[in-house]
């Protein structure tokens, strides 16, 4: 585990007289200290003496999908304007096309640890967010440590069986703030935008197995999303210092409601063009991979602007099979790049 104790300034001395915060160009620096307070409607800071240390695994292997990501000026200036503003940024755009690597580049580069990953499916709830009480674990523990009726000390312990979820950890009250990825929220409940909307707006939630308790256990350790140490919490509230970069992704394939997103700002993402996409092979695979796949990216885009549903993941994977020195035999190196290449729309498949 790791808590973050110092800043790490931009080697590039002229990085303090831009405007943004996040550059995009995936070399790591602390820059967060320069984010100003946020605007008047949007208060969040609370006492300091509230404030937690931020603890979290010390290297998350998931950072790496950010390694040679790339980003367009406009996905750079929205990240920013949510950043200044304190709003989710709702990120649309279709499957493959980078909407989810955006929050791992922000947290990468801004050193702010490992993302907070959501994925919702049509049965999350707002409660899968905030946090979770393992109340059956409870009363199963305590009926096997007192036969003759519940523990005295049950009340005290209730802290073990609760453990925030990924957006419930980032809305700790920490200094800095932490990367929460909502993942293809199109997919959820048709309530759960609207639920979201209270927690988005103030920035906390409560805990009603906290707040129940007396005046005298009014401070309660529980777990978090990311960690094995265990945080305060003070009258089953948890309530942000600082509000957390939240991104929400969406494969567009429903509407949300009006209020949910006059609280987003959004950011439609555009796939990758050919010099974006050969930027991404020459990071991840070198200039040499690069060089000898350019007819390759070629028809990748041909199959793209003729209207079929295909992802730069699939792209990289006809690549790699190619350069990578396990050379399968020309006639299995068409059926491959065919094969592994193939629109991803449902009419496709049948």
């Amino acid at each position: 585990m790791t808590t973050f104790t110092g800043a790490r300034p931009h080697p590039d001395p002229s990085a303090a007289e831009d405007w943004r915060i996040y550059r995009g160009g995936g070399q790591q620096y602390d820059a967060i200290e320069r984010l100003p307070p946020p605007p008047p409607w949007r208060p969040f800071e609370t006492d300091d003496s509230s404030l937690i240390e931020p603890i979290f695994p010390a290297y998350d292997p998931a950072t790496d999908r950010a390694r040679g990501y790339q980003v367009t000026d406009d996905a750079i200036e929205m990240v920013n304007a949510a950043m200044y503003l304190r709003r989710p940024l709702l990120v649309t755009g279709k499957p493959g096309t980078g909407k989810s690597t955006l929050a791992y580049s922000i947290a990468s580069e801004l050193v702010l640890g490992p993302v907070l990953y959501w994925p919702i499916t049509s049965r999350s709830r707002l409660a899968d967010g905030l946090y979770r009480y393992d109340a059956l674990g409870r009363l199963h523990e305590s009926n096997l440590g007192r036969a003759g009726g519940p523990s005295d000390d049950l009340a005290t312990d209730v802290g073990r069986y609760i453990t925030l979820g990924p957006l419930g950890t980032a809305l700790l009250p920490q200094r800095r703030p932490r990367v929460v990825l909502v993942d293809e929220l199109d997919k959820s409940d048709i309530d759960l935008p609207n639920d979201l909307l209270n927690v988005f707006e103030e920035g906390r939630f409560e805990i009603p197995e906290l707040v129940r308790l007396p005046p005298e256990q009014s401070t309660v350790s529980v777990m978090t999303a990311d960690s094995t140490v265990p945080v305060p919490v003070q009258r089953g509230l948890i309530q942000c210092y600082t509000f957390p970069i939240v991104v929400i992704t969406s494969n567009a394939e429903r509407e949300f409601p009006p209020a949910f997103l006059r609280r987003c700002l959004r950011l439609d993402i555009r796939p990758p063009d050919e010099r974006m996409l050969t930027r991404i092979v020459v990071e991840l695979l070198g200039e040499s991979a690069a060089a000898e796949t350019g007819e390759l990216i070629r028809q990748f885009l041909k199959q793209r602007d003729r209207g079929d549903l295909v992802a730069t993941d699939q792209l990289l994977n006809a690549i790699y099979l190619v350069t990578s020195g396990i050379r399968p035999p020309e006639s299995a190196q068409a059926r491959l790049r065919a094969n592994l290449i193939r629109d991803l729309s449902a009419n496709s498949l049948q």
